[in-house]
């Protein structure tokens, strides 16, 4: 969430970056700093009206003191008006936070200045790729074939269980699934990051706190009898540790990774582009987050990216490196990078991975904030997927595929304890 007295003092910055994002909704600025008026007014109004309620206060025992219990009387018919006069202010104080708050929940993060203009995912700009790329060519099938051939999973069955979305593994699907998992673990853990295990459920402030809410609420699997919310990723529940805590200047960086099931609705996704596993609606994923000082974030984020560019190649995956355009950004990030893979029987990319630096955007809804030179600022927040399995699963099995079956790479057949599947 951005802070009304950015807006207020760097109104111009802020129209631009939303322009970049080619956000449409730019009058919710000046009304963010209209609402942020008429609570300043209020809060003076209180404060003035309060002020004079005590004086008067101060005074009434003054006079029974000194035996003028008619003044007295007369004073605290004046401090019952203030009082009631001070209840119908604190009422629109209450009102006018509340709506400058729904406006700030509305307006998204402004686009570090290295981004560039856009509103589409063909203007994102390619600043890696790890070589050419091409298609198996004759006689190479989707992984949702190799799937069915080999036994590794069951789309059908998850339909019949649960619905289209949530596929069922099998076999050795399954080992190298938990392979993956284990793999992306342990070198997440090698780099650094302290391994967590969060809930799967979150609660309406967790959602809010991470921007999940209330920009993606369709989005989300509702369990409507707790109001709780089945998560998206575990950056939510990860970066939710730290809300409403002040962190010390010496414990920074905060390094966390953490493995969860992921459960996306994806309403109104079809066609062939959701084939197989290119798009689920329950999924596993490994993630990675950073809690930063402002200074050292894009520091961060630079090496985020190296790491997870460093888990594809050790996969020997064809992949490319995009940095987002504004408008193909999500509704919190400041920065994102994301990572595709190429699938050689699909012959397209798909995204595996994105790592995003959110600058205060989270850490302002969070009220998280670090502690040095005996003042507190807000923190920077990061994270990044390392990785998304479906797509890494559909791309491994695809460009891996041979006459004689699959081969799997030689860091993953260390977990699996297998290198073929035939």
């Amino acid at each position: 969430m951005l802070q009304v007295n950015f807006l207020r003092d760097h109104k111009e910055v802020a129209l631009a970056g939303l322009e970049k994002r080619n956000f449409k909704q730019t009058e919710l600025v000046d009304e963010a700093i209209s609402a942020d008026d008429r609570r300043k007014k209020y809060q003076f109004e209180l404060d003035q009206n309060l002020a004079e309620m005590n004086k008067i206060s101060r005074e009434i025992g003054l006079l029974m003191k000194a035996g003028k219990k008619e003044d007295a009387e007369s004073a605290k018919t004046k401090t019952a008006e203030y009082k009631e006069n001070s209840q119908t202010l604190q009422q629109k104080l209450k009102e006018a936070e509340s709506e400058l708050q729904e406006l700030l929940y509305l307006i998204p993060n402004i686009p570090h200045e290295k981004v560039k203009a856009g509103s589409t995912p063909e203007e994102n700009e390619v600043v890696y790729q790890s070589h050419d790329v091409e298609g198996l060519g004759e006689g190479a099938i989707p992984h949702w074939e190799l799937a069915k051939k080999y036994n590794l999973i069951d789309f059908e069955l998850g339909v019949k269980i649960a619905g289209a979305g949530f596929p069922v593994y099998l076999g050795k699907g399954a080992r190298l699934q938990r392979a993956l998992v284990q793999y992306f673990l342990d070198r997440n853990v090698d780099a650094g990051y302290m391994e967590v295990n969060p809930p799967q459920v979150v609660n309406e402030a967790s959602g809010y706190g991470t921007g999940q809410l209330p920009d993606k609420e369709g989005q989300m699997y509702h369990v409507t009898g707790d109001n709780l919310f089945l998560i998206p990723t575990a950056e939510v529940p990860v970066t939710n540790i730290y809300r409403d805590v002040i962190i010390e200047e010496k414990d920074l960086p905060v390094k966390n990774t953490a493995f969860t099931q992921c459960y996306r609705r994806e309403a109104g996704s079809y066609g062939a582009h959701v084939r197989g596993l290119n798009r689920l609606h329950q999924f596993e994923k490994v993630e990675i987050v950073r809690i930063e000082k402002p200074e050292n974030s894009y520091a961060a984020l630079e090496e985020m990216v190296a790491h997870v560019r460093s888990l594809l190649e050790e996969l020997q995956l064809p992949f490319r490196i995009l940095r987002l355009c504004g408008g193909d950004m999500g509704f919190t990030a400041a920065m994102t990078y994301d990572f595709e893979v190429w699938s050689a029987a699909q012959e397209k990319w798909l995204e595996v991975s994105s790592v995003s630096n959110f600058e205060t955007f989270q850490a302002n809804r969070l009220k998280c904030r670090y502690k040095g030179e005996g003042k507190t600022s807000f923190v920077h927040t990061l994270n990044g997927s390392a990785m998304a399995l479906p797509r890494i699963m559909a791309a491994l099995l695809e460009n891996n595929q041979t006459g004689g079956g699959i081969k799997i790479p030689s860091k993953v057949a260390e977990y699996a304890r297998f290198d073929l599947i035939n």
